[in-house]
Order: C-alpha cells, then sequence, then structure tokens
C-alpha cells in the first residue's frame, strides 16, 4: 500500500486538501497528514483541522508521495518553510511523485521542478508557474511523470481522482467512483 503525505499550513484551502485526503483514503492509500505547526491548523475559510503528525516528526524515507494543497496564505507558508524545501528536494531526487493544485505549483516553480514539466496552476499564479515550466497547460489537472498539478478547488475531485489512477490504478478509480459518484 502506498503512503502518501499530505503536507497542511496555516490557510490551506481546504476543499483541495480534505478532498485529496478523503478520496485517497477511500481508496485504500496510507495518507498521513502532517501539520506545519503543533495543534490544529486554521484553514483559509477559518476551519480548524488536526494533523495526523506534525512535520518535524516526518521521514521522508516513509512515503511514497507528497500533495501540496494551495490557497492562501497556505501556499506561501509552504513555500517559505524550509522544512517543505528539503522534502520537495528529496521526493524530486528519487523520481517520487509531487502532487499541487492551485497556487501550490508555484512552490514547485520556486523549487526548479518545473524546469522540464508541463504543469497548471490556478490563473492567479499562471506567470510565476509558467515562467518556471517547459509548458504551461490549461487543462484541469496535468500529470508530467511524477509531477501531478491542477487548477482550483473546483477541480479538487479531479485532482484527486487523477492521484488515485496514478497510485492505485484504473479499477480502483472506478471502485471509489461508484460510490461518490463524480464527474470525471
Amino acid at each position: 500500500m502506498k503512503k502518501i503525505l499530505v503536507i497542511l499550513a496555516p490557510g490551506f484551502e481546504e476543499i483541495e486538501a480534505i478532498t485529496v485526503i478523503d478520496i485517497l483514503r477511500r481508496a485504500g492509500l496510507h495518507v498521513v497528514v502532517a501539520g506545519t505547526q503543533p495543534g490544529p491548523i486554521v484553514a483559509s475559510r477559518q476551519t480548524k483541522h488536526l494533523p495526523d503528525v506534525l512535520l518535524d516528526d516526518v521521514r521522508p524515507d516513509d512515503f511514497d508521495a507528497v500533495v501540496l494543497p494551495g490557497g492562501q496564505p497556505g501556499t506561501t507558508n509552504l513555500r517559505n518553510d524550509p522544512r517543505v524545501r528539503k522534502l520537495l528536494e528529496h521526493f524530486d531526487a528519487r523520481q517520487q511523485p509531487i502532487a499541487a493544485i492551485c497556487a501550490a505549483p508555484t512552490i514547485l516553480a520556486a523549487s526548479g521542478l518545473l524546469k522540464n514539466r508541463a504543469a497548471t496552476s490556478h490563473p492567479t499564479a499562471r506567470d510565476e508557474v509558467a515562467a518556471h515550466a517547459a509548458q504551461y497547460r490549461e487543462d484541469r489537472v496535468v500529470t508530467d511523470g511524477p509531477i501531478i498539478t491542477s487548477r482550483a478547488a473546483g477541480t479538487a475531485m479531479e485532482f484527486a481522482f487523477e492521484l488515485v489512477r496514478q497510485w492505485a490504478g484504473e479499477e480502483k478509480v472506478a471502485e471509489v467512483n461508484r460510490s461518490v459518484m463524480a464527474r470525471l
């Protein structure tokens, strides 16, 4: 079973994080939610979420993939966190999957991870992502090798199902979608 790390920083976009966590867990993937600070993390709409672990306690070798939700100021908080940069370097060096949605692809851009990749992002982050990606696309979800990006909260379900497709297979997508009935 693949083990997936989802990182939450204050100001993350609820839909982008919780939808992914929910769908990946329904698919039987082992999802660990790490917070950048102790205690509940206050999201962009002021909801509070209790991570499974503190990011300081995460060992990157224990995970097969990492997911970064967007939102503001969550994306800025993730981008400015040296622990996140170090984790991304670890995953990139091993060609392990890195997924980012909404404004979070700017973190990948700032880390140099989009240099030879196609990517997408929220329209407000387009210029920054396009300046660093080999090809900017406006598809709702873009997969290029181990990098998976998506546009916004409204694409969170498609993003989550693409992660399931990549990490658990097409049969698992069909199985999970029988109960949630998403438009795929």
